[in-house]
């Protein structure tokens, strides 16, 4: 048998586990770092058929390590995810010893938001701190291309063609008039002046309306980051909603993404009406406003009525799109039937990652056609029915 047929096997056995299921044959024959990456998966992935885990925090804390030993962080984040699932073990996240211990990602994060208001006071520290590290990752990875994409869309939206004399904009004015020169002058005609524009406290609303029922977790953590991307942006005037059956504007909190982050309360039914009518009442300048909700659509209060707010802002200007998720998780479930129906009203429904947002909410501040962007994107919208 080769070395390749032996990693093989090697391999099925660690998929299958031991005991019936082993039916490789190596048996006791592994070294002794697979039988510890086995005994790693077992704890977690056989505790159905065994003790697993148990509740006991020290032995958490040594499983907790071994993973980190055994495999790469894309998999300890997949594993520590699957514990939390699996085995409930949400309560090694009230421990700010095991907390220390965790790979942070942003569905750690979402679970630390869920459990805010339980965790106790000694432990709340240690999470901020968590939290904290994987706000800073995702900023440094999106931060500067949202900020980019959105003064570049004001900036080419943004003309005025007709300035007062202390409003030219004199470099550009000049580029755009250089074949107007005059060599027995010596000067430049300007047949066009470009000016900065009169400045207004911001040149666009955006109204980020984020849906915080449980299965839109990670999409509400990158969506409060993104609204305090914006918020640093003195040209966009920036607003957070959070909402389920209640409603909430976090906006006052845009300054600290980790308070806003926790200002979230995952979990809890869903009535979007509710969010739109408070949302409609932020909206004074509809053609200068891009609204974004964050939503699977699935809408447990007025569903007529909702459609008919959506509609209305819609129908008055504001730039309104249905965001299905704001993750990297691939297409999500949602309502076919309400995205259809907002589809009608020219209101574009598809899930986007966060890498692709900067972009789209770029198109939408330039007033451009968002589903023809998403198109180009290889994004999938929603469609009209019938």
């Amino acid at each position: 048998m080769t070395a390749i047929d032996d990693e093989r096997l090697r391999r099925w056995r660690l998929v299958l586990g031991g005991g019936e299921a082993d039916g490789t044959g190596l048996g006791g024959g592994m070294d002794a770092r697979s039988m510890g990456m086995d005994r790693a998966l077992g704890a977690l992935y056989d505790s159905d058929r065994k003790a697993g885990l148990g509740s006991s925090a020290p032995n958490v804390a040594r499983w907790l390590g071994d993973v980190r030993e055994y495999f790469p962080s894309s998999v300890v984040r997949v594993i520590q995810k699957d514990a939390l699932e699996r085995l409930n073990l949400r309560q090694m996240l009230m421990e700010p010893e095991l907390l220390e211990t965790i790979v942070p990602d942003v569905h750690l994060v979402a679970s630390l938001v869920s459990l805010g208001q339980v965790m106790p006071a000694r432990t709340r520290d240690t999470a901020r701190q968590v939290v904290r590290r994987v706000v800073d990752e995702v900023q440094k990875r999106l931060a500067e291309p949202m900020r980019q994409a959105v003064r570049g869309a004001l900036n080419r939206s943004q003309r005025n063609l007709r300035p007062r004399h202390a409003e030219i904009d004199w470099n550009r004015t000049i580029r755009a008039n250089l074949r107007h020169y005059q060599p027995e002058l010596k000067t430049i005609v300007p047949e066009t002046r470009i000016g900065y524009g009169r400045k207004r406290a911001a040149l666009r609303d955006v109204v980020l309306c984020i849906d915080q029922s449980g299965s839109m977790a990670a999409s509400a953590v990158y969506s409060g980051i993104f609204g305090s991307v914006l918020a640093s942006l003195p040209a966009v005037r920036t607003h957070v909603i959070a909402f389920d059956t209640a409603v909430v504007d976090l906006s006052a909190e845009l300054h600290d993404p980790v308070e806003l982050l926790f200002g979230i309360q995952l979990g809890g039914g869903t009535d979007i009406n509710r969010a739109l009518a408070y949302c409609q009442t932020l909206v004074t300048r509809p053609r200068d406003t891009v609204f974004v909700l964050v939503s699977d659509l699935y809408e447990g209060g007025n569903r007529a009525e909702m459609l008919r707010r959506a509609g209305a802002m819609a129908a008055s200007g504001v730039k309104f799109i249905a965001l299905l998720a704001l993750s990297d998780q691939g297409a999500p479930a949602y309502d076919h039937a309400v995205a259809a129906e907002l589809a009608a009203f020219g209101i574009p429904a598809f899930a986007c990652t966060p890498d692709q947002f900067p972009a789209l909410l770029a198109t939408a501040l330039q007033r451009g056609d968002v589903g023809e962007w998403a198109s180009r994107e290889g994004i999938v919208a929603a469609r009209e029915e019938g």
